[in-house]
This record gives structure tokens, C-alpha cells and sequence, in this order.
């Protein structure tokens, strides 16, 4: 080897060393930024009084404000019709949405492209555009204070969004394995079902857990359309939390509280990690 190819080897090397140095610090960064105001909301929650506003990045491990919570039939509650309501928005819009979506991506009709438009854009509405109208719709059909309102409102905002994202993952799948199943005399419904649906174990479980995440984390409907305690909802049971006194702000119990309410997500994405990684990444790759 000849002293100038030598030389551009090693600069090769000395580059691809800062890039790896370079990737690893921003990696770092990002985790710190993304990672630190859920480890800074543990430690707060762990301290008490004074403590409080204590700059420590160490936490005291005093478990009274999660004593407290679990002695809280109202915020037990919460969690409880949380769950439901989340669950149920989730498995209602992924049931709707798997048909719509295969007719969209499948399907030749007039104004598709029309139809995909209007979803689109009323997945990105905002919420306060549409409260006045839907809190009539929630009136109208008796529903107000009750924790089906909010699985029926909820799908204002579930539905268009996992209609639009199945559509894209329905259009990367092969046409060649339906036609196939279509020649051999089977319905649509039956491809959908027999077909499609085991192939979209990936989508359907990212596509869930965003929409699972949104009605978890959904605030102004429930603020709204639910008037008492045992309705309520975790987002609007952590807004009411109240201090000792009136000049007494309730970080410490807010801050348990957001760590209590955080970990049902966190088992969610540990549990369905590999499907939620797929399905994020399909259709990245082709050939």
C-alpha cells in the first residue's frame, strides 16, 4: 500500500470515527430531551415539602403521594373509565376503519380521491371547532355525564386518523394476493378477513396505540361532556387535584399522578414494541 492511499485510508477512518462519535452524542441528546422531564416528574413526585423545590436530581423515595392515590376511590376511578373509554374508542374505530380503508385502498369508486380529502381533513380539525356541535350530538342522544359520551365523541377525531393511516398500509400490501384469493371465488369481505387482515398484525397495533393515546390523553371533551367525579376521565381527575389550602399548589401529587397514569402506555409500547416497530417501518423498504 502506497503512503498516499495510506493516508486517505486512515482520513476515511478518522471521518467515519467522528461520525459514529457525532450519531452517539445526538443519540445521547435526544434521549436526555426526551427522557429527563419523565425521570424529573419521578423524582418530584417522591419528594415532599420543602424538598420540593430542592434542585436534586436524586429522588427521596417517599411514597406518600402514591399512598394517597391509591387510597383515592375518585382517581382509582378515573384510571378505571379511562381504560374504557380508550379501549373501547380503539376497538370501535380499528373495526370501522379496517372496512373503509380497504375500500379506499382497494376499491374503484367515484370521488376516492374526494372521500381520502375529506378525512384528512377532519383528522386535522381542532377540537375546539367542533365541541359546540358535538356537545348537541352528545345532548341530543342522552349521553351527557356519561362515559359513553366520550367513546362517541372520541371517534370524531380516532376514526378519520386510522382510516387514513390503514389506507396507506392496505395500499402497500401486493395485489397480487388478493386477485389470487379473487379468482379462486372469494369475496372481498373474505380477502379483507382471511387475507389482509393477518398480514396487518404490524399496522393495526401502531395504528391502535396512537389512537389508544389519544383518547387516553384527551382532555377538553371530557372536561366538557362529563359533570361528576366518578365519570371523569384521568386527564380531567389530574386537572382537579387540589393543595392542603387554597395558597398550596399540588405539584408533588400531580406529579405521582402523571407517573401512575404514564405507566399503562409504557406496558403498552413494551408489550406490542416489535409490532409497533413493524408497522411504523412498512413500506420503508421496497423491492
Amino acid at each position: 500500500m502506497t503512503v498516499a492511499a495510506a493516508s486517505i485510508l486512515a482520513r476515511y477512518r478518522r471521518r467515519r470515527l467522528l461520525k459514529s462519535i457525532g450519531l452517539g452524542v445526538a443519540v445521547v441528546l435526544v434521549l436526555i430531551y426526551t427522557l429527563f422531564p419523565y425521570y424529573w416528574a419521578i423524582v418530584s413526585s417522591l419528594k415532599t415539602g420543602a424538598s420540593l423545590f430542592e434542585a436534586t436530581l436524586l429522588p427521596a423515595f417517599d411514597l406518600i403521594y402514591y399512598k394517597a392515590l391509591l387510597h383515592d376511590p375518585v382517581f382509582l376511578g378515573s384510571i378505571v373509565n379511562s381504560l374504557i373509554v380508550a379501549g373501547s374508542t380503539t376497538a370501535i374505530s380499528l373495526l370501522l376503519a379496517l372496512g373503509a380503508a380497504y375500500a379506499l385502498g382497494r376499491l374503484d369508486f367515484p370521488l376516492r380521491r374526494t372521500v381520502l380529502l375529506v378525512i384528512l381533513m377532519i383528522s386535522i380539525f381542532p377540537q375546539i371547532v367542533v365541541l359546540s356541535g358535538m356537545f348537541e350530538l352528545v345532548r341530543w342522544f342522552g349521553l351527557y355525564n356519561r362515559v359513553g359520551s366520550l367513546t362517541f365523541a372520541y371517534l370524531i377525531f380516532t376514526l378519520p386518523f386510522t382510516v387514513w393511516v390503514l389506507t396507506g398500509f392496505i395500499q402497500d400490501i401486493p395485489r397480487e394476493l388478493e386477485e389470487a384469493a379473487l379468482i379462486d371465488g372469494a369475496s372481498h369481505w373474505r380477502v379483507l378477513v382471511s387475507v389482509l387482515l393477518p398480514l396487518m398484525g404490524p399496522a393495526l397495533a401502531s395504528t391502535g396505540l396512537l389512537a389508544f393515546i389519544q383518547a387516553w390523553n384527551e382532555f377538553l371533551f371530557a372536561l366538557t361532556f362529563i359533570l361528576s367525579d366518578e365519570n371523569r376521565t384521568v386527564p380531567v381527575a389530574i386537572a382537579t387535584i387540589s393543595g392542603g389550602s387554597r395558597y398550596e399548589y399540588p405539584f408533588g401529587p400531580i406529579m405521582a399522578a402523571s407517573v401512575v397514569v404514564t405507566l399503562p402506555l409504557i406496558v403498552l409500547v413494551l408489550v406490542f414494541q416489535r409490532k409497533i416497530v413493524a408497522g411504523l417501518t412498512a413500506g420503508a423498504i421496497k423491492g
